[in-house]
Order: structure tokens, then C-alpha cells, then sequence
């Protein structure tokens, strides 16, 4: 097993990409930690996980709340016994334009894109400092490689997660922490309409979907586990001189 006694956390992790990473990295081997808003998606994953024979910890907390940010890292290190892994994935689309823009959706678009990544980072690698080493991966997307039309925001935001990956992966190199960023394409999640759909209109979101599709020469959504996989191997030791990479997990999308 690949994660074999490794302590790890995963925020966002009730839904989509961290649910399928949860559950890859309990497969794996390690001893997880799942921290997201939604209490009840929260008490099913722990069930799933019982069941299969894993003992998850879960914590809820707002994370586009820095207090709750930095004190539930440090409470699943704590139930853990420290910290090996961090996948630092929590994120929302935020608005659509900058016309007219909401500066309420603006402000937790960053809080939960930017802010939260950054927080989550400085609690961790206390923790992983006392371990010897550490691999905190990040969640930022194509649109933090290329613009996006659709999310000028969002797209900003991830911009700020790859620079604050290849910033934090020279900066804990010598603590023996790696820091890598992982950019999935459109991925069918349930975020996905986030992105395809802000008007509530399904035909402008099929026709999005489709206008974005024809761009990835695989022609196909990320799947959830596709992205979960390529964080499994920026987490593992598979990776052990791998440092201050976005990793496109896109079909193609930015080959062009």
C-alpha cells in the first residue's frame, strides 16, 4: 500500500474529488482525517469507511472561517497522532463576472480558494516538522494555468494557489515538506454546475459544458477518482523528488 501509516488530512472531503480521495487514501493505507462544512455527508463517509473496516476521523468546520480553518487542521493532527499528508482541497467557484460584482461572494470565493490553502499550509507544517517530512498538495484547476472565460475569479484565485505552491515548495524544501498543486479540467462533481450553469438555465449549461469539451482533446469530464489518483501519487513517497509541480489532470486541455 502506498500510504501505508501515513497520517493524512483532506479537507473539502464529503463530496466529489475529496470524497474519492478519502476513500483512496483509507484503501492505501493511511489513517485519515476528513474535514468539511456539511455535518451530515461528514457522519455517512464515517459510516462507508466503518463499514469497510477504516476508522476515519471527521471535524466540521467552515473553512472559509479562519479560526476554524487553522484549529480543525490542528485537531485532526492532534486526533492522528501528527501529520504526514495534507491535501489541502476546499474551494468554490465564486461569481461568474466582475460587473457589478458581489464583493460578499467575492471576499469567501477567496477566503475558501486562497485563504484556506495558505492557512492550512502554516498549521501543517508545524506538524510535519515534528515528523521529519511532509507532502502538502494543493487543489487549483486549469483555470489557475489558463484564464477562464467563464470564471475570472475563480481563475485569479487559482493562479494564487499555483504561485503559493512553487513559493512554499522552495521555502519548506530544507524542513524535507514537499508542496505540489494538482489542476483538474471540468470534472463531473457536483461543482460542476458551479461553473456551466450560474444562470439556473440547463441549456446554457449543457451549452457550456460542450463549448469547454470541444477543447480537451480527450473529449470527456475528469472524473473524481482520475484527480484523487494524481494526488495519491504527489502525496506518496512514489513522488519523493517531486516539489513545486501543477499537475494538469485535464485530457489534453493545456497541451494545446
Amino acid at each position: 500500500m502506498r500510504l501505508a501509516n501515513k497520517l493524512a488530512i483532506v479537507t473539502a472531503a464529503a463530496s466529489g474529488m475529496g470524497l474519492a480521495g478519502v476513500e483512496l487514501f483509507l484503501r492505501e493505507g493511511a489513517k485519515v482525517a476528513a474535514i468539511d462544512i456539511n455535518e451530515e455527508a461528514l457522519a455517512a463517509l464515517k459510516g462507508v469507511a466503518r463499514a469497510r473496516g477504516h476508522d476515519l476521523v471527521t471535524i466540521q468546520a467552515d473553512l472559509s472561517q479562519p479560526d476554524q480553518m487553522r484549529s480543525s487542521i490542528n485537531e485532526a493532527a492532534a486526533a492522528l497522532g501528527g501529520l504526514d499528508i495534507l491535501w489541502a482541497h476546499a474551494g468554490i467557484p465564486g461569481p461568474g463576472g466582475i460587473e457589478n460584482l458581489d464583493l460578499a461572494a467575492y471576499d469567501r470565493a477567496i477566503a475558501l480558494n486562497v485563504t484556506s490553502a495558505a492557512l492550512a499550509a502554516g498549521e501543517a507544517i508545524k506538524h510535519m516538522r515534528k515528523r521529519g517530512s511532509g507532502s502538502i498538495v494543493f487543489t487549483a484547476s486549469i483555470s489557475g494555468l489558463v484564464g477562464s472565460m467563464f470564471s475570472p475569479i475563480y481563475s485569479a484565485a487559482k493562479f494564487a494557489v499555483v504561485g503559493l505552491t512553487k513559493s512554499l515548495a522552495q521555502t519548506f524544501a530544507p524542513d524535507n515538506v514537499r508542496v505540489n498543486v494538482v489542476c483538474p479540467g471540468l470534472a463531473d462533481t457536483p461543482m460542476k454546475i458551479g461553473f456551466t450553469g450560474r444562470s439556473g438555465d440547463p441549456t446554457e449549461a449543457e451549452a457550456n459544458q460542450a463549448r469547454l469539451l470541444a477543447s480537451v482533446p480527450m473529449g470527456r469530464l475528469c472524473k473524481a477518482e482520475e484527480a484523487a489518483h494524481a494526488v495519491l501519487w504527489l502525496a506518496s513517497d512514489d513522488a519523493s523528488f517531486v516539489t513545486g509541480v501543477a499537475l494538469p489532470v485535464d485530457g489534453g486541455f493545456t497541451a494545446r
